[in-house]
């Protein structure tokens, strides 16, 4: 490997000479724990009965049912880890063997696509911590895996940021799974959000292995604690009993801001670790010296969706040389795009581009619902999500509240799917809306509390988190079992039995989609909660055009003061980058990230710059939904392009390989019968080339990204 000229390396070098001209009494370049670093716990894993990548269960028992408990109620710290792992593992890919486990991917697939590595178990350690503030208001969880094949002389790290909201396990299928059988140490952080669900009711919290403690008992080893008084505290669960702050939501924090920060710091704990286990003796022959170093350590930032924000976050924040290259898929990459900049689709510009992500997610939920009812969507998969009653009802009040013009049911929803076009969702994720409207409803008021910096107890927009009935959207709790399992089946978001709930409603508390809106007094979907969220944006009432004033005033003040906070810069500092992006992502419109990342990058480092975009047609954002009728038919594995792209990226940095042109990757969807689409096959994902044709290539020239239609 070529030395590269970061720091570090000199402090190696200058150590070095010294203790050759000084002898003994030289200074020796010793490892320290980082000072961000609370308490190290190193657990070792023999690759038989459990291992880093499948906690035990291998390719055969991540495809299977999910793990179970000795004691459902009181898990262990190994059974949560296991089962987090395993709905983690299969939370960004699709685990059905004709969508392609077990043969283009998955545990027992290398990176070089061949199902050799048997039932996929990987031995090694896992050293695992807090990196906090000094007093527990932080305790962003970061861990690293070293595999028992790290190979010395060839070190590598990968970052494995969270998707999502997810905990620490949140990238383990994608970039946890690639830099585990390259032989690297990965680096992972849930980056400040991450599996922080305080029961305000029974005042109990998570701690960092996944179990349940009160919050007197857990103190300064919560994962997170509201910052409330105890008098506040009891106030807000006599008003309004039975709820659940969030960490990302809650924690005032806008941890997104900082998510750079935090995917660096797990770099920073990964060269401690690995030092702590391969570093050579000092001379005390007991300490360790910094022998694995920036300098000569291959690392790749990686992960995806919010983890690959993360990562390019990372690599523009990274002052310090630590980040070699970027590697990721579908990222979040909000810029304040340049109204000179331009995107055209083939000779066409784009209707929208650029838009951050909380104005994506409040224009989804405002008119994703009726949408759903237009007579061009009747195929959508999942169509069943939405309730026709409830989103006929979510048209008209559109219309009574002059979001709409048209004056038909058929015309309101096809008006609604035309507002969404036009904020600038793709066409090709039109059919997408319906089975994403769930994920915007959740994401809305989550975001905005995030970014407001909101308490639990601000309850903005009338939004706040329980447990509900199906049936009926009552509140309710959970059961012992649930909440002990919390670890492994949230989210990071209202998951895990946890739900929306409308304050505001007609009637009183309750499930947000079972609400009666107040200015309506019918079931549409809580209307008036999408305009506040909506609003919070905009600055202003978006039914009147009028400025907010007074308390709402303030609200989208400080909303709109976290939008800005997260900004991307577009300079990846010259470092080599490969972004793969599904043209049909719903949750993450290619408009307003990965092509607006690419325009503002190029217009940012000109001819610096080595960001490669890759755009995959029949690609969407959640592999998940690959195993669900419709999606199966109509679309392609976007981890399939993460490999490759980790792979591209790899060979670049180690061997001077070519990176590939930006291009679109045209793919071939399954076809056949919803819910039973043929087995994919290599044929189905054609490679990323290496010299794509002409009508392939995605260009910038005179401030213009144009790509090919």
């Amino acid at each position: 490997m070529a030395i590269r000229n970061r720091i570090g390396f000199t402090s190696v070098v200058a150590a070095g000479l010294l203790a050759g001209c000084g002898g003994s009494d030289s200074p020796e370049n010793l490892s320290a724990k980082p000072s961000f670093l609370g308490t190290v716990q190193k657990s070792s894993y023999d690759g038989v009965s459990n291992d880093l990548l499948t906690a035990g269960l291998g390719r055969a028992g991540l495809a299977g049912a999910a793990p179970t408990y000795a004691d459902p109620a009181n898990p262990t710290p190994a059974e949560l880890r296991r089962a987090a792992i395993y709905s983690n593992y299969r939370a960004l890919i699709d685990p059905s063997a004709n969508g392609g486990y077990g043969t283009l991917y998955g545990p027992n697939v290398d990176n070089a696509g061949n199902a050799t590595l048997g039932d996929g178990k990987i031995a090694g350690d896992e050293y695992i911590a807090y990196a906090d503030d000094g007093i527990g208001n932080v305790n962003v969880t970061m861990m690293v895996q070293i595999p028992a094949n790290f190979d010395k002389a060839n070190p590598c790290i990968v970052t494995a940021t969270s998707s999502g909201s997810r905990g620490v396990y949140g990238a383990i299928g994608t970039a946890g799974d690639w830099g585990l059988k390259q032989k690297c140490a990965v680096a992972y952080t849930d980056k400040g959000s991450g599996m922080g669900f305080h029961n305000l009711q029974a005042n109990t919290v998570n701690l960092m292995n996944g179990t349940r403690a009160t919050a007197a008992a857990a103190g300064r080893n919560s994962n997170f604690t509201a910052n409330l008084t105890a008098a506040e505290l009891a106030a807000f669960n006599a008003a309004t009993p039975n709820r659940f702050a969030l960490k990302q939501a809650h924690s005032q924090q806008n941890s997104e801001k900082d998510w750079g920060k935090y995917t660096l710091q797990a770099v920073e704990f990964a060269f401690y670790a690995l030092n702590d286990k391969f570093g050579d003796l000092a001379r005390d022959g007991s300490s360790r010296l910094n022998t694995i170093t920036p300098a000569n350590t291959l690392v790749i930032a990686s992960s995806a969706s919010n983890g690959g924000g993360a990562a390019i976050l990372a690599a523009e924040q990274d002052t310090r040389g630590l980040i070699d290259g970027v590697a990721v898929s579908e990222p979040v990459t909000e810029v304040a795009l340049n109204p000179a900049l331009t995107i055209r689709r083939g000779n066409t510009p784009v209707a929208r581009a650029g838009l951050g992500l909380y104005d994506t997610i409040t224009i989804g939920n405002l008119y994703q619902p009726c949408a759903a009812l237009s007579s061009s969507l009747t195929a959508s998969p999942l169509l069943t999500l939405v309730s026709p009653t409830l989103a006929a009802n979510r048209c008209a009040s559109l219309r009574a509240k002059g979001l709409l013009s048209a004056t038909t049911l058929a015309a309101q929803a096809d008006e609604s799917l035309q507002k969404l076009r036009e904020a600038g969702f793709e066409s090709e994720s039109d059919l997408l809306q319906a089975s994403h409207y769930g994920t915007y409803a959740i994401l809305a008021p989550y975001y905005a509390n995030m970014y407001g910096k909101f308490s639990v107890r601000d309850n903005v927009c009338g939004y706040s988190f329980a447990p509900t009935v199906a049936a009926t959207g009552a509140l309710t709790t959970l059961t012992a079992a649930q909440e002990a399992q919390l670890f492994a089946t949230g989210n990071g978001t209202p998951s895990g039995g946890i739900n929306l709930v409308n304050n505001n409603a007609v009637g009183g508390p309750i499930g947000d989609a079972f609400s009666v809106s107040p200015s309506t007094s019918v079931a549409d979907y809580n209307i008036d909660g999408a305009i506040c969220l909506r609003n919070l944006a905009t600055g202003t009432d978006i039914t009147t055009g009028q400025p907010l004033t007074g308390q709402a005033l303030a609200n989208s003040q400080r909303v709109r003061a976290g939008m800005q906070e997260v900004l991307r810069s577009g300079n990846l500092r010259a470092k080599p980058a490969i972004i793969v992006h599904g043209r049909n992502d719903a949750l993450i419109p290619v408009n307003h990230n990965s092509r607006a990342y690419f325009a503002a990058n190029k217009a940012a480092e000109g001819a610096a710059s080595k960001l490669s975009y890759i755009e995959i047609t029949n690609a969407n954002h959640f592999d998940a939904f690959l195993g669900f009728p419709g999606y199966d038919t109509r679309l392609v594995p976007i981890h399939r392009y993460h490999i490759q792209a980790m792979n591209m990226m790899y060979a670049h940095l180690k061997n001077g390989a070519a990176l590939p042109p930006s291009q679109v990757v045209r793919t071939v969807p399954r076809g056949g019968t919803a819910g039973a689409a043929p087995a994919i096959t290599a044929a189905n994902v054609p490679p990323i080339q290496t010299t794509p044709v002409a009508a392939n290539q995605i260009s910038f020239a005179n401030n213009t990204v144009t790509i090919p239609d």
